[in-house]
């Protein structure tokens, strides 16, 4: 099974999280940020994973250093839960459409970080909560996971919605690159390490 737990403790945060990438029970996030509680949860069912997140933060400055606390965590945790990444397809990509917004994924378990972020989020804030954190959680995970990672909203008017189509294509755009395919013997790729 390729799995993961890490513990992360800062000054500012001490985050707790645990993940399956071959097994897919019911996601149990408790972060004090609603709204990515709600994401991640929906990354967890759309990425077909098992994730288990608990943050405590110092919320009460903002969610800032927890969003990217818990980005980091995730992300340490998909780097070491794949290993040597022998024998998977490496990338992924999907489109997910939320009502009137559209959202695309694409990713490559490469061993080289790099965030495109291309998306146009009109409402500053969701609730409580801060949208301009959304690149901030994802430049944590692509950079800690050491993954080539590219998000974009073609098209949507709702922020919400427009963040939503972002989680659900990552998680589906994940799956696809973590897939073991038989066809694959050791890594894909021409240099024999990712």
């Amino acid at each position: 099974m390729r799995t993961a737990t890490k513990t992360r403790t800062t000054a500012e945060t001490d985050i707790e999280l645990a993940l399956n990438l071959d097994a897919q029970e019911e996601a149990t996030i408790s972060t004090g940020v609603g709204f990515l509680d709600h994401m991640l949860t929906l990354f967890a069912k759309h990425s077909r994973i098992t994730l288990h997140v608990k943050a405590d933060g110092d919320t009460y400055v903002d969610a800032h250093h927890t969003v990217e606390d818990i980005g980091i965590t995730l992300g340490l945790c998909l780097k070491e839960s794949l290993g040597d990444k022998a024998g998977i397809n490496r990338y992924g990509s999907a489109y997910v459409p939320m009502d009137e917004s559209l959202g695309f994924a694409a990713l490559d378990l490469s061993g080289r970080s790099y965030l495109v972020f291309d998306a146009e989020l009109t409402n500053p804030k969701l609730g409580d909560f801060d949208t301009e954190l959304v690149e901030e959680f994802f430049q944590a995970v692509a950079f800690n996971a050491e993954m080539n990672l590219h998000l974009r909203v073609l098209y949507g008017k709702n922020t919400h919605h427009k963040i939503e189509a972002l989680f659900k294509a990552f998680g589906r755009a994940l799956r696809e690159a973590i897939t073991t395919n038989p066809e694959i013997n050791g890594v894909n790729s021409t240099k024999g390490v990712l």
